[in-house]
């Protein structure tokens, strides 16, 4: 029987912070400033996929001139 692999739709904030790096107070404060995108559901935050790679886009854009 073959193993049945669920990919999440949505990330919390907490997740979003251990994916960057990040803490979860910076993390938050990305959220609250819409730096990163989310939206609540009842009285959680959740976040998509395509926005935390959104947001690391919109970051290392200008890192692209700057050698190794």
């Amino acid at each position: 029987m073959a193993a049945v692999v669920i990919k999440r739709k949505w990330h919390t904030t907490a997740e979003v912070a251990e994916m960057l790096g990040f803490g979860l107070s910076k993390t938050k404060m990305l959220v609250l400033t819409g730096e990163i995108r989310s939206v609540k559901v009842g009285h959680n935050r959740r976040i998509l996929p395509a926005w935390v790679d959104e947001y690391v886009e919109r970051i290392t854009a200008g890192a692209e001139g700057w050698a190794a």
